[in-house]
């Protein structure tokens, strides 16, 4: 495990000396969410009975910086290799794909959860939530970091330049995001957005994440869990797969 263990030393310090670019800058860019939503909605949406739209859309948020963080880690990591040139030192030592694979995944986890805690130790001073089956929200927040971490690790096997990974992000991740019901209850769509909503595997995340706080979700948790789970595991063996192959990688 020692490979493993310097790889994943080298993305984490990747990111930690960078910290204002990669931590603080998202968590503010959360906290200007919650002020301007929370102000503008709060006297005039209610999702949930009894719970606030401030209190409603702490957690997307939450979840919502946890998940574009830890894409953002693995697929930059992986592109500024490759044009820089100095992933052929990774590609030289005796790693193999598996300890690769758990080692750009953990990093862009560990980046989510801080950029997510950050932004909840924030929205504590603006929303009183309350946190009724804990159990559920570090289940979904795991698997979320997961998923997107993956995506990222595919999204920078696969790109060749900046502005195609750009394009992955603002084409794909960050519109699946959006309409994944972090500001909003799906329910409260019309019927062609919300079965697209229903398609979107990073609302049942986000839904999941929601109804560890509050006991209340658009879909039963367990329902978003086995949903989560599956394309947890589809995605896993495509990257696997990828990297197993060289795909882009070595040529």
């Amino acid at each position: 495990m020692t490979g493993f263990r310097t790889l994943l030393y080298k993305e984490l310090l990747r990111f930690w000396k960078v910290a204002t670019q990669t931590l603080t800058a998202p968590i503010v860019t959360a906290m200007l969410y919650l002020l301007i939503f929370g102000h503008v909605l709060e006297a005039h949406v209610q999702v949930f009975p009894g719970v606030s739209y401030t209190a409603f859309l702490a957690p997307g948020l939450v979840m919502m910086s946890v998940l574009q963080n830890a894409f953002a880690n693995s697929s930059s990591s992986l592109i500024q290799s490759k044009i820089t040139g100095n992933l052929v030192f990774i590609l030289l030592t005796p790693l193999s794909h598996w300890e690769m694979f758990s080692a750009y995944v953990l990093a862009a986890m560990i980046r989510g959860f801080m950029v997510g805690l950050g932004v909840m130790l924030i929205t504590l001073w603006f929303a009183d939530l309350s946190f009724v089956a804990p159990l559920w929200i570090i289940v979904f927040a795991l698997l979320g970091a997961a998923i997107l971490g993956t995506m990222g690790l595919i999204a920078g096997i696969w790109a060749e330049k900046f502005d195609q990974l750009a394009a992955f992000q603002n084409f794909l991740i960050v519109p699946a995001t959006f309409l994944a019901g972090v500001f909003y209850s799906v329910h409260s769509l019309p019927p062609f957005w919300l079965a697209v909503s229903h398609a979107n595997p990073f609302f049942y995340m986000i839904d999941g994440f929601r109804y560890g706080f509050f006991g209340h979700s658009d879909v039963a948790p367990l329902t978003s869990l086995m949903i989560v789970l599956v394309f947890f595991i589809v995605l896993s063996s495509i990257a696997v797969t990828l990297l197993k192959r060289g795909y882009k990688l070595r040529h």
